[in-house]
């Protein structure tokens, strides 16, 4: 299983920035899939995530209402997107998989994740 986390980089406070990992060697609808964040000195923060089907997802309370997470299931690929950034939200995000059955919802916990990405860094400046 292979994730590759893109889209990063450096943007003003306020941008909107998408950031996209593509999956592969796995069968990609059987996969709950979440996005965290981590800032230097800082653990390893819960952002996003989506349940297998797509039909639920949840948000840290820092992001609630700026961030979308999504998923295509064709294109084997989740997107974050993020909105009014803040300097707050500047870290290294990364991406992650876990295989789970059809009834369990979105998975706010890394330990509760399988399979990580390369991470990509984003950085607000003001």
């Amino acid at each position: 299983v292979q994730l590759q986390a893109s889209g990063g980089g450096l943007v003003q406070v306020g941008d909107s920035l998408r950031l996209s990992c593509a999956a592969s060697g796995l069968t990609f609808s059987r996969y709950a899939l979440g996005w965290f964040r981590q800032a230097p000195g800082k653990e390893r923060e819960f952002v996003a995530a989506i349940s297998r089907g797509g039909g639920t997802t949840s948000y840290g309370d820092s992001v609630k209402g700026r961030f979308t997470i999504s998923r295509d299931n064709g294109k084997k690929t989740v997107h974050l997107q993020m909105t009014s950034l803040t300097v707050e939200d500047t870290a290294n995000y990364y991406c992650a998989a876990k295989t789970t059955i059809l009834s369990v919802g979105p998975i706010t916990t890394p330990t509760g994740y399988d399979h990580w990405g390369q991470g990509t860094q984003v950085t607000v400046s003001s």
